[in-house]
């Protein structure tokens, strides 16, 4: 997972060729803290996608751009357009995550 260290950076790479999928987040965010340990195994199922990771608190411009309130959330991006989003604040699992990524356009 790539991360970042500034707003346009994450905006640029978000914005970029190919699928992406942004991956909103915090550290003291304990549905956050559920999921992480499955996210390796979620982006080498995927490897199609390019997932960055957003720190909500950081980058609260991109979170509020992107309708995020709810943490952990995800938003696909196919050429800087989105794709589909799984946003809210509950606590997912590795299945809901590769659900919703199964859902997405080929």
């Amino acid at each position: 997972m790539q991360k970042f260290d500034s707003n346009d950076k994450i905006l640029a790479a978000a914005n970029a060729a190919g699928k992406k999928m942004l991956f909103f987040s915090a550290d003291w965010c304990p549905d956050c803290t559920f999921i992480k340990p499955a996210m390796p195994a979620i982006e080498a199922e995927y490897p199609d996608y390019q997932f960055i990771y957003v720190d909500r608190d950081d980058n609260i411009e991109i979170a509020q751009d992107k309708g995020v309130m709810g943490i952990p959330s995800f938003i696909a991006l196919e050429d800087g357009e989105e794709i589909g989003r799984f946003v809210n604040g509950d606590r997912k699992t590795k299945a809901e995550v590769e659900t919703f990524i199964n859902g997405l356009p080929a």
